[in-house]
């Protein structure tokens, strides 16, 4: 069957970079949603080394996800040039139209998953930073409870400790 001229051609070596891509990625996902659930626990418990321990393993799948995102530009800069538009407008509807009907609807449930993974990691990720606040906080309370320093904060005075007022006066 001919393809209408207005029609893109269907290609099949881009349709399997792309699915694998997504699945690659989603892999990805998958372990850092892994590593931030772990982080997670490691923060409730307070344990230290492993905070610090999963900390590392996130750096490293965020390296590996910075390769991805180069992977999936040149991607994006293949079908603009199947398409004939810049990369910065191919999205998945469009860059389906250069695969197999078939390919193209898995390529729509992969991203849809992958959407939902970073969805995740993005919401563990909040709370965990909200509970390292909690933590960090309380420390600096007890820090300041020991050290016998004022507690920081706002004062209409700016940052001098608040004024100590004597109730009563024992030394008359």
């Amino acid at each position: 069957m001919i393809a209408a001229p207005d029609q893109p051609r269907i290609d099949e070596e881009l349709s399997a970079a792309v699915l694998s891509h997504l699945d690659v990625q989603i892999a990805s996902a998958r372990r850092l949603l892994a590593t931030i659930l772990a982080q997670g626990t490691a923060i409730r418990a307070r344990d230290v080394e492993a905070v610090i321990g999963r900390l590392a393993e996130v750096k490293t799948e965020m390296s590996r996800r910075a390769d991805l995102e180069e992977q999936r530009t040149n991607l994006l800069v293949r079908a603009g040039i199947a398409l004939g538009v810049p990369a910065p407008q191919v999205t998945l509807d469009a860059m389906t139209m250069l695969m197999p009907v078939n390919e193209g609807a898995r390529a729509r449930q992969r991203s849809a998953e992958l959407r939902g993974l970073l969805a995740e990691i993005a919401r563990e990720h909040g709370i965990n930073r909200a509970l390292m606040r909690q933590e960090l906080a309380f420390l600096d309370h007890l820090v300041r409870l020991i050290g016998h320093e004022p507690e920081t904060g706002y004062r209409p005075g700016g940052n001098e400790p608040a004024p100590t007022y004597r109730v009563v006066d024992a030394q008359a």
